[in-house]
């Protein structure tokens, strides 16, 4: 059966602490009581999709650890195929530590782990890339692996360029690239310039020169922007009270994918990609908050 999403990237364990304010440098915080949940930029998307009702695969990489176990089952539980989920037996799994401060913003560290550990060749023997309807694809495996994926999709390939490098994107991927999908701070750090969040213009004419022929740019409460056929149209979030931002992005780029993979045009997909997003943001940690489409409805009531 071929997955019609198809999602290559990181599974991490999250260990996240809730904290009156993010640390500066030098200073140490007290926090409340740690969690430990399935995250990863790649599993979140992955289980993201499968929740709002996407025919979903995940090809990745974890250790030969517990944490590894957990995220497996996580992805299994949520109906994701894992045929191309590999272990790397002597390398631990990838983990991100994730500061919440009481607004719901959070920092975040992550190592790599087993992620970095996923190979072009290992990519290249999975034959669902190259009949995925819709490829989701992010930052946190090495990008010669990224760029292997992209180019080995016949479908839409999707990329949440996160964690965007300083240099920007190489060409390779840009041109392998259907849909690109930056927050406001990647964007600025791809176009090597600042980008003025409440300027649509400007959102616009940096995305435009990043040479993708479709751009949606997420601005966290203030919605977002969609640049496609060079018609700019910003669309809005619903207003929430945020306990924790952590899986929101992962959400938001999943809706666009399911919606695009059912054939809705990408305004509409991202009208209700800003919802689910903001849904997310109401429920504490990564994968646990990631909702159905029926309890988008019910969290934004």
């Amino acid at each position: 059966m071929t997955s019609r999403i198809v999602v290559v990237g990181s599974a991490n364990l999250d260990i996240v602490v809730p904290v009156p304010h993010h640390p500066a440098r030098g200073e140490t915080v007290l926090g409340e009581d740690h969690v430990q949940v399935p995250g990863g930029k790649g599993a979140n998307q992955a289980v993201a999709s499968a929740r709002l009702g996407g025919e979903v695969a995940f090809v990745g990489c974890v250790g030969g650890d517990s944490a590894g176990e957990v995220l497996r089952a996580s992805l299994i539980d949520s109906g994701v195929d894992v045929t191309s989920l590999l272990t790397a037996t002597d390398t631990p799994s990838g983990i991100a530590l994730i500061t919440v401060g009481p607004d719901g913003d959070n920092a975040i560290v992550v190592s790599p782990g087993a992620n970095a550990a996923l190979t072009s060749a290992d990519v290249a023997s999975v034959d669902s890339i190259r009949t995925a309807g819709v490829l989701q694809l992010q930052l946190e495996i090495p990008m010669d692996t990224t760029i292997a994926a992209a180019e080995a999709a016949t479908g839409l390939v999707l990329l949440d360029p996160a964690p965007a490098p300083a240099d920007g994107l190489p060409q390779r991927l840009l041109d392998a690239v259907d849909l690109l999908v930056p927050n406001e701070t990647e964007l600025a750090l791809l176009v090597g310039r600042p980008v003025d969040p409440d300027s649509i213009d400007d959102i616009g004419s940096a995305a435009a020169s990043l040479g993708v022929e479709r751009v949606v740019v997420t601005l966290g409460s203030k919605g977002a922007v969609v640049i496609a056929n060079n018609v700019v149209t910003r669309v809005d979030s619903p207003n929430i009270d945020a306990i924790d931002t952590t899986g929101a992005g992962d959400a938001f780029r999943s809706a666009l994918a399911v919606g695009l993979a059912a054939g809705t045009d990408l305004v509409s997909a991202a009208q209700v990609a800003a919802r689910v997003g903001a849904a997310t943001a109401l429920r504490f940690g990564a994968q646990p908050s990631l909702p159905t489409t029926a309890e988008v409805d019910e969290l934004l009531r």
